[in-house]
């Protein structure tokens, strides 16, 4: 059995080819070719948290993973990280536990940033004029480096609560080379970003229909994890022209399309899995649609395979 530390973890990533390696396992997950049982979670309210048992295996694969991945939003206030957990890479044949991966999050982290990439790759309009970030903590600044890499767009909005906190995020990307205008007022990152990520455990809608602007526009949202979280106005979901979903099932039982359905404002047979977009069994952005709705809940398959990757990559 290896044991991978946080440090070796990160000096092992840059090596990994990370958006080939999440995009096969959300076609796998689309094709049928994946396990994956229902979320297991924990909720807490004093102090606010949640904590995700996730776990699967692809067909024919080598490994299953079990991953435990917690959020602890007043962390911050104590210097600590509000991520945390560990994933577990067991032998598919045999049972035995061949990898404990002490990520901390990091990895959970860093499959979530990788997969709001492969939304924009795939469903973001031709030419992204402006990036909006709603958020201001450690999504916030991973989804927009790995936007960087889809992109050519420097041009970026980010909306948080706090002016010290818009401070520092923006001190701390300016060496990616964007340009950052920080705001507290939302209307700003819909009237004027066409590409859109909202990175917050918000339980009430921060986007809202009537401050979209008349631009193309794909907004991924992938803060609103559970039943009780919620960052868009459930009319953004009812007006697009797409909704995806990075696992339609997991997505009815929460995050934004959960809350859309709940309110009677959208149906199931509207929706398309991420994984078959890039199968090619779903079209990817059409010209003619206005607004694109990307719905990011998270699904074992990304840990499956950034596990089974790190694992790999260390032998």
């Amino acid at each position: 059995m290896k044991v991978l530390t946080l440090p070796e973890i990160k000096s092992i990533l840059p090596s990994i080819d990370l958006l080939p390696t999440i995009e096969a396992g959300f076609a796998g997950y689309s094709a049928g070719k994946a396990v994956v049982p229902p979320v297991g979670e924990l909720l807490f309210e004093s102090p606010p948290g949640d904590v995700h048992l996730k776990y699967g295996y692809l067909k024919e694969d080598d490994y299953y993973v079990i991953k435990i991945a917690s959020g602890f939003y007043d962390n911050p206030k104590l210097g600590l990280s509000s991520s945390n957990g560990l994933m577990l890479l067991f032998s598919q044949k045999t049972g035995e536990l061949q990898c404990v991966l002490l990520d901390e999050g990091y990895l959970t982290d860093i499959r979530t940033a990788a997969a709001g990439a492969i939304c924009a790759k795939y469903l973001a309009p031709e030419t992204v004029e402006r990036i909006g970030i709603i958020g201001t903590g450690i999504q916030a600044r991973l989804q927009l480096q790995h936007l960087l890499s889809v992109t050519d767009c420097r041009d970026v909005v980010v909306w948080g609560r706090s002016a010290d906190k818009l401070a520092s995020y923006a001190a701390d990307v300016a060496e990616w080379g964007v340009i950052v205008s920080p705001t507290t007022d939302s209307r700003d990152i819909g009237q004027t970003c066409n590409l859109i990520v909202t990175t917050t455990p918000a339980t009430t809608p921060l986007l809202q229909w009537d401050e979209l602007g008349n631009q193309d526009i794909l907004i991924t949202a992938m803060g609103a994890d559970t039943a009780h979280k919620q960052e868009l106005d459930s009319r953004i979901l009812a007006n697009a022209d797409l909704v995806v979903a990075d696992s339609i099932p997991q997505c009815l039982e929460r995050g934004e399309i959960f809350k859309a359905v709940q309110a009677g404002l959208i149906e199931k047979t509207q929706l398309i899995e991420l994984g078959q977009v890039l199968l090619g069994q779903q079209p990817q952005r059409r010209s003619h649609q206005r607004v694109v709705v990307a719905d990011l809940t998270g699904v074992a398959v990304q840990d499956i395979q950034i596990a089974k990757a790190v694992f790999e990559a260390s032998l």
